[in-house]
């Protein structure tokens, strides 16, 4: 992940116009956006001192540089964040463990438990990468997590190289753009981890989507949302989302379809329930 500081701060520069921020625009540029120069006057600083800083040879950076630099390049709080986070490497590198970190692959049984009392609600357990951990019966149902092979078990992958992903998710632009965002914060977060280093590598080799996705440097938190699936047993599907930290280990997030009850996606969700428990199958099709 060498050199994402000085990639996210030009990304971000490419955005903005002279115009947007009151300056005047003499001639043509090279480049769309704002110069360094301009983003360190408009910041305060100096040229010197902004270019190193995008060039990662500067100093430790402060908390009122950063914010006005977040001010200067319309940051929004998410991406404010991650600018702290990039700026300072040696700050966010965790603490060293005598032994592997057990929430990377595994969920304790109170969550476990507490994923099959959604009865009604398919859900499921995120962690490091975005890899499908554990989920519920309905969160199978409508996924097929069981099915899938560990290593596939993993968003990024399920909706750049899945067959079908596509026809699959009707917004599929939207949702790969999400991902890739998410993905890309999870990196800033951890710019040390050979594994997720090697899904984006495999990502980028493989899907033309994703490499123009990733170079483009959005970051963005899932937090809720709504994702609208095209399931092949019970048809189109609209599903309101809540996303959850998991209290004590701050790499899972708890992942919950929430159907409106009365709804026809909620009839849909049930029938599928069905079918997957080996009942009556599901009459409902799109």
């Amino acid at each position: 992940m060498d050199g994402e500081l000085g990639d996210f701060l030009r990304s971000r520069r490419a955005r903005i116009s002279p115009e947007d921020v009151g300056l005047n625009s003499y001639g043509r540029r090279r480049v769309p956006g704002l110069r360094r120069e301009e983003v360190a006057q408009l910041a305060g600083v100096s040229v010197d001192y902004y270019i190193r800083l995008e060039q990662g040879r500067g100093p430790s950076v402060s908390d009122a540089v950063l914010d006005a630099i977040a001010r200067v390049l319309r940051l929004d709080e998410t991406e404010h964040a991650y600018l702290r986070t990039v700026a300072r490497p040696k700050a966010r590198k965790a603490p060293a463990r005598k032994a592997p970190d057990p929430s990377v692959r595994r969920v304790r049984p109170g969550l476990r438990l507490l994923l099959d009392m959604f009865d009604r609600a398919p859900a499921f357990v995120l962690g490091r990468r975005m890899d499908v951990l554990a989920w519920n019966a309905l969160g199978d149902a409508l996924s097929g997590f069981s099915r899938m092979p560990a290593a596939e078990r993993n968003m990024p992958r399920q909706a750049f190289l899945a067959p079908g992903a596509r026809e699959l998710y009707p917004d599929w632009p939207a949702v790969a753009a999400e991902t890739v965002a998410y993905l890309r914060l999870d990196a800033g977060l951890h710019p040390d981890d050979k594994e997720l280093a090697a899904l984006v590598g495999e990502l980028s080799l493989k899907s033309e989507d994703f490499r123009r996705l990733w170079a483009d440097h959005q970051v963005k938190a899932k937090t809720y949302g709504v994702k609208r699936m095209a399931h092949p047993v019970v048809g189109a599907l609209t599903l309101p989302y809540e996303t959850l930290a998991v209290p004590g280990e701050p790499d899972l997030s708890l992942v919950v379809y929430t159907p409106e009850p009365g709804s026809e996606t909620a009839e849909r969700v049930a029938l599928l329930g069905s079918w997957a428990a080996g009942e009556n199958a599901p009459e409902l099709r799109a």
